[in-house]
């Protein structure tokens, strides 16, 4: 198999989200596990709304996924080529103008579906002459640019769905060139991957139906089309439209929230495939088990809940050298080893340690509930003297045991939310230093 040139092709006009981010991962994984090209496109043709900013952005995202890009070029720099292929295009025969309004369209639509028949456009631009094309831009009117579609079936072996076939007379010729003169994405996109030679494209199904018009255009420029690979969507937890959500899943939006980069791409690495979803520590591991045939037919369910699962278990391994600089900034305090293992397994992400610090360096609200106040008393009576050490809390707990007759919850509860004002964190035995004597027999003054 020759090695595989894949691309990824983002508008410059929002965030990169975790879907842009799936249909990336898999193009890289793919190229990069058969030594291969990834490219970047951006597909700034549309001028008004594509900025420097957002594509800056783009690029910085994927920098901090670790997806690097072996090339990269804007199509904002190839509207001559552009021009150049809808030229020969309508020389052949096969870029014709049409000159309905969108609510004729939508008339012709109504229509059609109202007799039972396929919104198929008629193709009544063909039989326009010169005059009447003349008389209708005289009017004011400007021509949109469809392709002539060959009415023939068109078919292909998709790399996830199989066996695949669109019968051309059944849609309608797809517009190329809007109104304004401005390209839509079909003829641009077949230029590039005629001019960049590549070999596969890997996008979502709700690329599908375009297709056949695409591999028509492909053939009528000259070029070979790609190998498809067309991948189910994402929906959410429940099964439902994801869309919604996406506005608060884009990349820079988790990184503030201390997600780490391999826990996202872990998990949309395996997100509809037969894979169990866990962490892999690196890229090249990823890409060491993708294949095509993993991925099922089912919508791939986003849930983040096993973002978070993932992220914990990162985490959870992280060392002090780490994350000392990220500690620092929770509190100078909190910057220093024997903190960070201990809270280090309650924490799904680096930040989650700032409630930890305030318990150990900070001042928190004791919780002592009023059938609780003599045993707190008593237990700051018991407290051992000297330094509080890591044996501290066992030798305390175990006097108390001794003392008040209590044991489990009844012994451990209470004291927990004195200590550090919640029910659940880290263990006693090693937060309990930390806090230190003096904070220790503050808080349980409290009673």
């Amino acid at each position: 198999m020759t090695s595989p040139i894949v691309r990824f092709a983002p508008s410059p006009t929002g965030k990169l989200h975790v879907g842009n981010v799936r249909t990336a991962l898999i193009n890289w994984l793919f190229a990069k596990g058969q030594g291969g090209k990834f490219i970047l496109r951006v597909d700034d043709t549309d001028t008004e709304r594509s900025t420097k900013a957002y594509e800056d952005q783009i690029k910085a995202d994927l920098t901090w996924l670790g997806l690097e890009w072996d090339d990269t070029f804007n199509q904002s720099g190839k509207f001559a080529q552009y021009d150049a292929a809808a030229d020969k295009l309508r020389e052949m025969g096969l870029l014709y103008a049409a000159y309905e309004t969108a609510d004729e369209l939508d008339r012709k639509r109504k229509i059609a579906l109202s007799r039972g028949r396929p919104p198929v456009y008629d193709r009544s631009a063909l039989n326009l002459s010169d005059e009447e094309k003349a008389k209708l831009e005289a009017e004011g009117r400007k021509p949109h640019w469809r392709f002539k579609l060959s009415g023939n079936r068109v078919e292909w072996k998709d790399l996830v769905r199989g066996p695949q076939s669109i019968d051309t007379s059944s849609v309608s010729d797809p517009v190329l060139i809007r109104e304004d003169g401005s390209y839509l994405y079909t003829l641009p996109s077949v230029v590039d991957d005629i001019d960049a030679g590549i070999t596969h494209v890997v996008r979502g199904e709700d690329h599908v139906t375009n297709s056949g018009a695409q591999i028509e255009i492909f053939r009528a420029l000259g070029g070979t089309a790609p190998e498809m690979a067309h991948t189910p969507l994402l929906v959410d937890a429940e099964g439902g439209a994801f869309s919604k959500r996406l506005g608060s899943l884009d990349m820079g939006t988790l990184n503030g929230r201390g997600i780490l980069p391999m826990a996202i791409l872990s998990l949309l690495a395996k997100l509809g495939t037969s894979d169990n979803i866990e962490v892999r520590e690196t890229l090249d591991a990823l890409a060491a088990d993708f294949d095509f045939s993993k991925i099922g037919r089912a919508p791939a369910k986003f849930d983040e809940r096993d973002l978070l699962a993932l992220n914990a278990t990162l985490v959870h391994a992280m060392s002090f050298d780490a994350v000392k600089d990220q500690l620092a900034a929770i509190s100078p305090e909190a910057a220093n080893e024997a903190f960070w293992m201990a809270v280090r397994e309650n924490c799904q992400t680096v930040q989650d340690a700032k409630p930890f610090a305030d318990i150990a360096y900070g001042r928190i609200e004791s919780l002592i509930d009023d059938e609780d106040a003599a045993f707190i008393a008593e237990a700051k009576m018991l407290l051992p003297a000297g330094e509080v050490t890591g044996e501290s809390w066992g030798d305390w707990t175990s006097a108390l045991k001794e003392k008040t007759g209590r044991k489990g919850r009844g012994l451990f509860m209470p004291l927990r939310k004195a200590l550090t004002g919640q029910e659940h964190g880290p263990d006693m035995g090693t937060i309990l230093p930390l806090i230190g004597r003096e904070a220790i027999e503050r808080r349980l003054s409290r009673a």
